[in-house]
């Protein structure tokens, strides 16, 4: 008990329970099963996101060209299938969109395992360059006509609720791709070999490539898997926003690695788990959608955000230096 009272896990609940009752306080509306569904419908696609950044985290590297490819593939798969007249099931939608993504995120990977370079410059350079082609190339006008399937994916919910004053609120669908994504994740890093590959690479990669792990093929399915999920939170974006805008979504990563530093993610690699990035991402969608609730503006998200990173960093790193400290006294007594 008293260890799990330490995890980032419990600190980052405990930070979510203190925020809603403040939030709920200055503002009833805050406790509400439609607030809830609001929350869980926006926590979406950052929550798919943030899952692929977790195992680019564990392994000890980083990716930020991931909103790039989620608005490369929602907008590509969007022009493909409106130049064609398909208006059927958004399952197709999905599978154009989730090999592009997994395409683009070969191309990271390749990159990185050829050359070596560092994943942060790699990935900062493929950011400008997916969005770069797909303004150039592709094209920079938003697209308000979506395909029928995506619109019919709009309206499609799981649960249907009357408010106590008579209103209608809805879960939307969308959460099932988000909890399907978190299942296949926690499977992955908790039970196979890959995912212990995963967390060795970024404990210790020489120490991993000595224990017989492919590290170039590591890579390639970290990156690979973080653009297929890219893909699918392409569709899933552009079809909640009725819209295939290729602008949006730019700036967005500092609150999806927020989000997974926040649920324990170390960025030097090695640690973190599903749960506590989940945990991160309802942290961050609340300030994100609930300040306004408070009356605060817009505007102060950044710096609110900020605030918790350095917090969240912090507390973990002061909490190990001490732990550090303690073993360096008792192992000189």
């Amino acid at each position: 008990m008293k260890q799990m009272l330490k995890t980032n896990e419990f600190l980052v609940a405990l930070t979510i329970v203190g925020l809603s009752l403040v939030i709920g306080l200055i503002s009833p509306a805050y406790f509400t099963i439609a607030n809830l569904f609001d929350l869980l419908r926006s926590a979406t696609v950052t929550g798919m996101l943030a899952l692929g950044v977790l195992i680019v985290i564990i392994s000890g590297q980083i990716d930020v060209s991931f909103t790039a490819i989620t608005a490369f593939s929602m907008y590509v798969t969007v022009k493909i299938l409106n130049a064609i007249g398909f208006n059927g099931t958004v399952l197709v939608a999905f599978l154009i969109s989730a090999p592009i993504g997994l395409a683009l995120g070969l191309i990271n990977a390749a990159i990185i395992s050829r050359f070596k370079l560092p994943t942060l410059i790699v990935t900062l350079g493929t950011q400008s360059l997916f969005r770069g082609f797909l303004l150039f190339f592709i094209g920079s006008n938003l697209i308000r006509d979506i395909p029928g399937g995506m619109e019919a994916f709009w309206k499609a919910n799981l649960v249907t609720l009357t408010t106590p004053e008579g209103a209608l609120t809805h879960l939307h669908s969308s959460i099932l791709l988000l909890v399907a994504a978190a299942l296949v994740t926690w499977f992955l890093l908790k039970y196979t070999m890959l995912g212990r590959g995963i967390y060795a690479l970024g404990g210790a990669p020489e120490a991993a490539e000595r224990a017989g792990f492919s590290i170039n093929g590591i890579q390639m399915f970290i990156y690979g898997y973080v653009g297929f999920l890219a893909g699918i939170a392409g569709v899933a974006y552009g079809s909640l926003n009725r819209q295939a805008d290729p602008t949006r979504l730019v700036g967005s990563e500092l609150d999806v690695i927020a989000a997974v530093v926040l649920g324990g993610a170390i960025i030097t690699g090695g640690r973190g788990s599903v749960i506590g990035t989940l945990l991160g991402v309802f942290l961050i969608t609340i300030v994100n959608n609930s300040l306004i609730l408070m009356g605060i503006p817009s505007i102060w998200q950044k710096v609110v955000i900020g605030l918790i990173i350095i917090v969240g960093t912090g507390l973990p790193a002061y909490q190990n230096r001490r732990a550090v400290g303690r073993l360096s006294a008792n192992l000189a007594e």
